[in-house]
């Protein structure tokens, strides 16, 4: 299978070392379509296939072609690229906001996937919510799934606007976990731990409770409930959380964020 991937970023660069290291993809079947000259020649430094600096005929020759630069350029990468594309090869996005409809119309591209990942995909933990068009056939998303796989877990949907939806949850999640830590770690500094001492603190109290709550079936309320012992320094905890509407707080920022992802996404 040889994959084109067009935008060497950290996505592209993620995903082109997460297909390699999967053995999923040879790495004479991998291709890297870069504009810029500089980057296009630090990318030739890692040894993760062949890098081109400009479009060509070789587009063609292409399995799956992965859209991985700015949404704000596609339109220059739509006109760069569709002259070389056949309608039935297969397409993946992973540019916010964009949707099948432009990918389709832009590439007179009948096989499109679009994808929402995370930032942990980085480092082959990420969470990636992605549908289809109706021309892609299963054994196709089968096999684009296990490419996704291949730097975390994966959910399909079948209606495409639930990706605004995983923007809000999954796309934004990892600044709201941060937000929280950072939150425990200036309250333990302010009792007195250093910056170090806080950050330790709170970087092992979140990695404890998530492999706590991997290792049994136990949903977070039952957890709270276990953690939390009556007239006890957890319940008063959770009390104050309430009587400041901390969760319904929490929860009209997630649906901000989806109103933000459905109007980028137009």
């Amino acid at each position: 299978m040889k994959i084109l991937i067009i935008g060497g970023g950290n996505m592209g660069l993620t995903y082109a070392r997460g297909f390699l290291k999967s053995h999923i993809v040879e790495l004479g079947n991998m291709y890297i379509l870069e504009k810029s000259p500089e980057k296009a020649e630090e990318l030739r430094s890692y040894e993760i296939g062949q890098v081109y600096g400009n479009p060509g005929e070789y587009i063609r020759q292409m399995d799956l072609i992965v859209l991985a630069v700015k949404p704000q350029d596609v339109n220059i990468v739509f006109d760069s690229i569709k002259d070389y594309m056949d309608p039935q090869q297969l397409v993946l996005s992973i540019m916010a906001g964009v949707t099948i409809h432009t990918i389709s119309q832009g590439l007179n591209a009948q096989k499109v996937i679009r994808a929402m990942p995370n930032l942990p995909a980085q480092i082959g933990s990420g969470m990636t919510v992605y549908t289809s068009s109706d021309d892609v056939t299963r054994v196709e998303l089968v096999t684009v799934q296990n490419l996704l796989a291949a730097s975390g877990k994966t959910i399909y949907v079948e209606r495409e606007e639930m990706l605004n939806a995983a923007t809000a949850v999954s796309g934004s999640g990892p600044a709201y976990v941060f937000y929280f830590m950072q939150s425990l770690i200036e309250s333990a500094k302010d009792m007195g731990f250093t910056q170090s001492e806080a950050e330790l603190l709170t970087y092992q109290t979140f990695k404890g409770a998530v492999d706590l709550f991997n290792k049994h079936d136990f949903s977070c309320e039952e957890w709270i409930k276990k953690v939390s012992s009556k007239g006890g320094t957890t319940e008063a905890a959770i009390k104050g959380f309430n009587t400041k509407e901390v969760q319904r707080g929490f929860k009209e920022g997630v649906q901000a964020a989806l109103r933000r992802a459905e109007e980028l996404g137009g």
